[in-house]
C-alpha cells in the first residue's frame, strides 16, 4: 500500500472501503490496512481508525515515540478532520430551526453509547459518552444530499450515528439506515477527506487532502 505521504516519523494514507483499519475476530478478517502497512513498513503503528466501511485518510506513526506524539495531538483535538458523506432527505429543511454559523455549519449534540444488546450499533443515550459533530450542506438532490462533517469528538460511528439522530441516515449505511436509503449505494458514502495537524516532531502544519467525486443526485456516487 503507498502511502500518500511519508517521512521518518509518520505515514499517510488512503483507506478503501470495505477494509478493515485494524486485524478483527476470526481468521477471515485479518486483512487489514494496518497489516498491509507493516509488511512494508514494519514499524508503523496504528494511531487512529476509520469504520471498516468508511474510505479516505488514516495516519500510521513510525516508531512508539512518533505514535505517542500522535496519539497525544488526538487526545488533545489538534488533529482536524473533515468528511464528506451523501446523507437522505434534506437536513436544511429539517434543522432549519438550529442558526448555521456565517458559513453554513450547524451542531450535532448526542452522547453516544454502545447498544451491548445489538452491538456494533451504538445509539444516542444519556448515559453515552458526550459527542459533538458539525455538518453543513454542500449539494442538494431530489432524494439526498451531500454534507460536509466535522467531528468535534472522537466516537464510535459518531457521524453515522449523529446524522441517522437528526432523521437523515446516510447512503449504502448497513447498520443506521433503513433498507430503502442503504440500497441506494452498493457502499457506506462516508470519506474522510481532509486531515490537518502539526507535525509531531518539527511542529509545521501539515494538511492532507483526497477529495471523493460524489454528488447528492443519483447514482450519487462515482468512486
Amino acid at each position: 500500500m503507498t502511502p500518500i505521504h511519508e517521512d521518518e516519523h509518520l505515514l499517510v494514507l488512503a483507506k478503501p472501503s470495505g477494509l478493515l483499519s485494524v486485524p478483527g475476530r476470526g481468521p477471515d478478517k485479518q486483512d487489514c490496512l494496518s497489516k498491509r502497512v507493516q509488511d512494508v513498513y514494519p514499524e508503523a503503528l496504528i494511531v487512529h481508525r476509520l469504520d471498516q466501511d468508511t474510505s479516505g485518510l488514516l495516519i500510521m506513526a513510525r516508531g512508539i515515540e512518533a505514535q505517542r506524539r500522535l496519539s497525544r495531538l488526538f487526545e488533545t483535538r489538534q488533529v482536524h478532520k473533515r468528511y464528506v458523506a451523501v446523507v437522505s432527505g434534506h437536513p436544511e429543511q429539517t434543522q432549519a430551526a438550529q442558526t448555521a454559523d456565517k458559513e453554513g455549519w450547524r451542531t450535532i449534540d448526542g452522547p453516544i453509547l454502545l447498544d451491548w444488546d445489538r452491538r456494533p450499533i451504538h445509539i444516542i443515550h444519556p448515559d453515552g459518552k458526550a459527542s459533538r459533530s458539525r455538518w453543513r450542506a454542500l449539494q442538494t438532490g431530489e432524494a439526498a444530499t451531500l454534507v460536509e462533517l466535522e467531528p468535534v469528538t472522537g466516537r464510535t460511528h459518531q457521524l453515522r450515528v449523529h446524522m441517522q439522530s437528526i432523521g437523515h441516515p446516510m447512503l449504502g449505511d448497513s447498520l443506521y439506515a433503513p433498507p430503502e436509503t442503504k440500497a441506494l449505494s452498493p457502499r457506506l458514502l462516508l470519506h474522510a477527506q481532509e486531515l490537518a495537524f502539526p507535525h509531531p516532531f518539527t511542529h509545521a502544519g501539515m494538511t492532507f487532502k483526497l477529495p471523493a467525486a460524489w454528488s447528492a443526485h443519483a447514482p450519487f456516487s462515482t468512486a
